[in-house]
């Protein structure tokens, strides 16, 4: 075999390999930044760096992947909030259709849906892949304290402090099914513009979040408490609908509805529930972030 022959072979092995990680790759990248582009370009450069690396050396190249992917999306995070200070409005995750195919290399939908997400915001990059790999990804703890280049306790004590963080989180969460019976009570009352049913649906300290990044009749600000969210929802009742079709769709593991005007996603609304009622609304209007809302070929 020729040198080229030879180092053409080895390249395709490299693919072969980086081809088997490369769902899990971007499930931890986009659980780490929250939208597919930055998840996108982290692939990316992982990519680069696998063809860079003398592959002979490396042991096992599952863990090696992961581990560039998980310092590199460490990196882009303590970045981001800077970038994010120029955004107009309330920054949400981007919502993927989670309909077909996670698409997202998780063996569980943790650290998937948006009341997690949202919650992951708080947490600083190393503790947030800490406990991604965890348990999203179920990682041992002394991987991951190779990946993020600490010791086996303090592994454990960054894992432990997110899973305090989420703890209210998590006793939140309620069954999809009542996701969504709760979401279609809404849709009905907000397009009537029934303030009063409306507050019924809501838990005490509801809040609205809006991303729209500056585009028109998104609230710039998130809207806080039972009667001015009802208030707010109705006020915009006469002339928010009316063009629009709804469709549903699951986004990030939890039921969503579209809102489609002239064949095009214009809106994308979830909530977060709990015992007590919607929890939060969650408006993604932003364009950049609705082009993975519906499932590819709908």
């Amino acid at each position: 075999m020729s040198e080229a022959e030879g180092a053409s072979t080895d390249l395709d092995t490299a693919m072969e390999v980086f081809a088997a990680q490369r769902r899990r790759l971007f499930g931890i990248a986009y659980r780490m930044l929250g939208t597919v582009a930055d998840a996108e370009d982290i692939v990316q450069d992982t990519w680069i760096r696998w063809q860079g690396t003398d592959r002979a050396q490396v042991n096992e190249p599952a863990a090696f992947l992961a581990t560039v992917a998980t310092r590199l999306s460490i990196n882009v995070l303590q970045s981001a909030h800077t970038r994010r200070e120029t955004y107009i409005g309330p920054w949400l995750p981007e919502p993927v259709n989670t309909d077909d195919d996670p698409a997202l290399g998780a063996e569980r939908a943790e650290a998937l849906q948006f009341a997690i997400l949202l919650t992951l915001e708080k947490l600083t990059p190393t503790e947030r892949a800490a406990y991604i790999l965890r348990e999203a990804f179920d990682y041992p703890y002394p991987r991951i304290a190779e990946i993020i280049s600490s010791s086996v306790v303090s592994a454990r004590q960054l894992v432990s402090r997110a899973r305090a963080h989420l703890s209210s989180t998590r006793q939140a969460a309620v069954e999809p099914a009542h996701q969504r019976r709760l979401l279609e009570a809404f849709l009905v009352a907000a397009q009537k513009g029934d303030a009063q049913e409306l507050e019924k649906l809501f838990a005490d300290d509801v809040v609205s979040y809006t991303d729209g990044n500056g585009v028109k009749l998104a609230a710039r600000i998130p809207v806080i408490g039972r009667r001015r969210v009802a208030s707010f929802v109705a006020a915009f009742a006469h002339h928010f609908w009316i063009g629009k079709t709804i469709d549903w769709v699951e986004v990030n593991g939890q039921p969503a509805a579209t809102l489609v005007e002239n064949g095009e996603v214009t809106t994308m609304v979830t909530v977060t529930t709990s015992d007590d009622g919607i929890e939060q609304l969650l408006w993604v209007m932003a364009p950049q972030k609705l082009g993975h809302v519906t499932a590819v070929g709908a």
